[in-house]
């Protein structure tokens, strides 16, 4: 089986590897010339345009930062749907509108090509060890035919609904991630400025009600002031966004998740919108003059 890989930023890159690991043939492509050589001296084939890309492959996965990346190369000029073949499968990874899934979906079925939208979790080191989270929409029969080829980058791969339902799902994920960095912050904000050591409140209540894979994967990166990104701020801002514009399409207000939206704007006003998106602490300790460290 050969599969097309198109995006090798901070998350495709080691999702790239990793099937190659288990054996799988790769034809990739990405602006990051530096990035494609690395996978090239892997054994991977370098790939001129999508549309090349799906007539070589059996499988095109896009890994992009957002629903226009995504559009441009499914069904834009040399994109994925002019190189649409009998049996040709296109697994869109990238996190964006569940619309844009539905749209690139219709565009693509006429063609005869299948899809999946398939976001992930878990940020760069999850994605590197192969343990990542995939939130699957489509058809039973196409994710039947493709998990291998999901469970080759990922600890846990859910077939959640139809077509746009893995986004949903991706949204739903990034509220309840966003909203927890921010009460992490608020928490070790408050614990530093009383006088309690933030490391020692997470030490505490790890193993309580409070304890979360957020609290675990951000606390200490906020304790040791790394904000190098696993994720970052400006992407966090877009899928906040999509999931503003999808919860008002159905009616349905996200209160705190407009909030925490606004902070890291602030935060992407004071520069900071290419740090990790534990770096929401600063926009509570810019509030509470003072900074959060072990």
């Amino acid at each position: 089986m050969k599969i097309g890989f198109i995006g090798l930023g901070i998350m495709g890159k080691p999702m790239s590897k990793n099937l190659i690991k288990a054996g799988y043939q790769l034809i990739v492509s990405d602006f990051n010339k530096e990035a494609v050589h690395e996978l090239e001296l892997l054994g991977a084939e370098l790939g001129s345009t999508p549309k090349e890309i799906a007539e070589k492959s059996d499988i095109v996965i896009t890994m992009l930062p957002n629903s226009p990346n995504v559009k441009a190369v499914a069904l834009g000029e040399n994109g994925l749907i002019e190189g649409a073949h009998e049996g040709l499968v296109y697994i869109d990874m990238s996190s964006i509108s569940p619309g844009v899934s539905r749209e690139v979906y219709q565009r693509l079925a006429e063609k005869g090509v299948d899809m999946l939208d398939a976001p992930v979790s878990g940020g760069e080191p999850k994605a590197i060890d192969g343990t990542m989270s995939v939130m699957v929409g489509g058809k039973v029969e196409v994710f039947e035919k493709c998990k291998a080829v999901l469970d080759a980058m990922a600890g846990s791969v859910v077939l959640v609904g139809e077509i746009g339902a893995g986004n949903i799902t991706k949204l739903a994920n990034q509220v309840i991630v966003a909203l927890n960095i921010a009460a992490v912050s608020e928490a070790f904000v408050l614990s530093q400025k009383a006088g309690v050591e933030p490391a020692a409140v997470f030490e505490a209540i790890r193993g309580g009600l409070a304890g979360s894979t957020v609290l675990e994967a951000k606390g200490p990166m906020m304790l040791d002031r790394n904000f190098d990104p696993g994720f970052r701020i400006n992407l966090h801002i877009k899928d906040l966004t999509n999931a503003l514009e999808t919860s008002h399409e159905f009616g349905v207000p996200l209160p705190l998740t407009s909030s925490v939206l606004e902070m890291m704007y602030a935060l992407k006003v004071d520069g900071h919108e290419f740090e990790d998106h534990s770096s929401l602490v600063k926009f509570y300790e810019k509030l509470a003059n003072v900074e959060v460290s072990r």
